[in-house]
Order: structure tokens, then sequence, then C-alpha cells
């Protein structure tokens, strides 16, 4: 089991620094100049020279590179150059917005799409499994944008329990930070359950139609009990990759979501420095989101090892 968690750190550690190089080269290389920009189209030569010099643009982009890889490994990402505020403090204050709001609709759609993906499995064929699976393609074909808009007009404006938006912080109000967080939960989990519906439906459909179900069947067990104890866990495998893979657009869709309900997060932090041409706040941050991801998979991978005892065997070898 270590040889086999050593070769997946390995992989994330190799996967992270791929995905470093590509972020910053593709940024740097981005048409435009950060100083011009900031400083405007009338600054002079000096000033841009100067400020050039103070954010390091004028040395060598491998220069630059290996400097920004220092900083990530000891925490120090630099000073964002259009808040005047160091990076990492910028980007950890937000992550108390953001990583609540996706594992929270990751938690929320799991919750909500397993369950409903079982019961339409054991009914296959009749009106439940019909009318769940039709739930579920309008839930997919519904953008989340959309969907939060819609959440804010029936909760927020019509009914008024839950905030529009905006964000107080988990220290001044915890009960009002959880409560401005709902709405958007909900806006991120329902359309993520509904494919979760859908392929656990399809899975533990295919896995219904094994040998190994027919052997429960024929021992006296029920179609539920036979699907349950021992369905669901093999039914589990295709899932827990649909699971991973829903995080990173979970994170994507922080980016949207933030911005509809006006909240402090990663995303809107990413969009107002991607207005402002801060690249150093954007590569960092995007990074930041690419690791959370990496790691969601590598939980996966581990989740794989003790699911399945094919690779439970092989990661003990």
């Amino acid at each position: 089991m270590v040889g086999y968690l050593i070769q997946r750190l390995l992989g994330v550690a190799l996967t992270l620094l791929v995905a470093a190089a590509l972020i910053f080269f593709l940024l740097d290389v981005l048409p435009g100049d950060p100083a011009r920009f900031m400083l405007g189209i009338n600054a002079s030569d000096e000033s841009l020279a100067a400020l050039r010099q103070q954010l390091g643009l004028d040395q060598p982009a491998i220069i630059r590179f290996g400097q920004w890889l220092t900083g990530l490994m000891t925490g120090d990402l630099g000073m964002s150059a259009s808040q005047r505020a160091p990076i990492a403090e910028l980007i950890l204050d937000r992550m108390q917005l953001s990583l609540p709001l996706a594992f929270g609709a990751l938690v929320l759609s799991t919750l909500i799409g397993l369950p409903l993906g079982i019961f339409a499995a054991q009914h296959q064929g009749k009106p439940g499994d019909a009318g769940l699976m039709g739930l579920a393609q309008i839930g997919i074909a519904i953008p989340n944008f959309w969907f939060a808009m819609l959440l804010v007009v029936v909760f927020a404006v019509t009914l008024k329990w839950l905030p529009p938006g905006g964000f107080v912080p988990w220290a001044e109000n915890p009960t009002a930070a959880f409560r401005a967080l709902i709405l958007p939960t909900i806006a991120l989990a329902l359309p993520q359950a509904a494919i979760l519906a859908r392929v656990m439906r399809t899975s533990l459909v295919d896995v219904a139609r094994q040998d190994f179900i027919r052997t429960a069947r024929a021992k006296g067990l029920s179609k539920s009990q036979a699907l349950w104890r021992h369905g669901v866990r093999n039914a589990l495998l295709p899932v827990l990759t649909i699971m991973g893979l829903q995080f990173a657009f979970l994170i994507a869709g922080t980016i949207i979501v933030e911005n509809v309900f006006y909240l402090p997060g990663l995303g809107r932090l990413i969009f107002t420095a991607i207005s402002a041409r801060d690249l150093f706040v954007v590569r960092s941050a995007l990074l930041v989101l690419v690791g959370l991801v990496v790691i969601i998979m590598f939980l996966v991978d581990l989740l794989y090892a003790l699911v399945d005892p094919r690779l439970k065997k092989r990661a003990t070898q």
C-alpha cells in the first residue's frame, strides 16, 4: 500500500508541475504589457521601466517561473499589482468561501443523486424510473447560472426566505454566512445531482444483469436486497470517477455562481484579476484550483483501491 501511495503522490506532484508550467507560460505570452495596462497609455517610459523592474517583468521568463515555483513552495506568492496586498492572503481569504461552497455542493449532489439513481434502478421501466430520469434530464439541461437566478427570484425576491447575495465573514456571523451559501450551493449541486442519478441508475442496471446478482436472487434475496448488498458497491466504480470529475465542474461553476450572488470567493477574485490584468493573482489562483482538483482525483484513486477488490489487492502487493 505504501508503494501505491508513493506512486500516486509522484503522479500528483508531476501533474501540478506540468499545470504550473502551462499556466505560467500561457499567461506570460499573452499579448499586452501589464505595466502599461496598470499605468495607462499616457505613462512615461521611465515609469513603465520602473514598474517592470518592480514586478520582475524585465527578467527572462524561465527565471520568473523558477521564482514563482520557489514562492509556491514557501507560501510567498508575491504582491497583487492591482490590490496591493499579498496574493497568498487574498487566496486564503477567498478560499474560506469557495471551499465550503464547492464541497457543500459536492456533498449535497451526492446525497441527492445516489439515492435517486438507486431508486430508479430498483424500479426500472416503471413510472417512478421514467419520472426521475425525466427530471434528471431537465436538471442536466439547465445551466447553473440560470438556475441560480431562478432561485434568487423565488426564494430571495418573492418569498424573502434567504438573502439574494453578498456574504458575511464566518467570524462575524456564522449563521448569516451559512444562509448566504444555501442558494449558491443548491444552484451548483442540483445539476450535478442529476448527472449522478443518471450514472448511478445506468451503472446499477448493468450490475443487476451480472451472474452474481442472479445467484443472490436464486438464494432467496429480493431484487432490492440483492442490489443493496451486492450491487451498489460494484456500481460505485464509474460513479466515483464522475464524482471526481464533478468537483472540477463545481470549481469552474463557482466562478459563475459567485458572480451571480456577488460572493467574494476565489472565482470572483480570478474574474476581477483578469479584468485588471493582474496576471500574478490569476496564475496563482488558477494553480490553487488545479491543485484542489488534482487532490480530489487522488482521493478518488484511493477510494477506488478500497472499493474495487482487484485494485485493493494490487495496492497491497
